[in-house]
């Protein structure tokens, strides 16, 4: 084995453990909205549980797969999301630029989820 390929395997098992730990954390995020924590590790039920978080309604889901304007409905998304647990727009702002940073934040921290209004019965 040369020492090109063990060092592939090492940046393979960072970004490994760099996914385990930020799906981790998305599932947190969801467990403290109520929603199931394995809804992080589904393709598409992730954002669709990400939008109901946010208080948006499941036909935004589509939003996300339209070029360009998924970009905006990321952004509103995220906003919304900082919203619900008491957190700033610039917070909302880093949840959409930086997320493998603040979504550990809000997943691990104190935060508590509030529904938005728009869930509220």
């Amino acid at each position: 084995m040369s020492a090109h390929s063990s060092g592939g395997s090492g940046l393979f098992l960072i970004f490994l453990v760099v996914i385990v730990f930020y799906v981790a954390a998305f599932g947190k995020l969801f467990a403290k909205a109520g929603e199931p924590w394995w809804g992080a590790i589904v393709p598409i039920y992730n954002l669709y549980l990400y939008c109901k978080i946010a208080g948006r309604p499941e036909w935004w889901l589509i939003l996300f797969f339209i070029p360009l304007v998924n970009i905006v409905i990321g952004l509103i998304v995220a906003m919304d999301v900082a919203k619900a647990f008491g957190k700033s727009s610039g917070f909302g702002i880093g949840l959409w630029l930086l997320s493998f940073i603040f979504v550990p934040v809000l997943a691990f921290g104190s935060a508590q989820y509030t529904a938005p209004n728009s869930l509220r019965r």
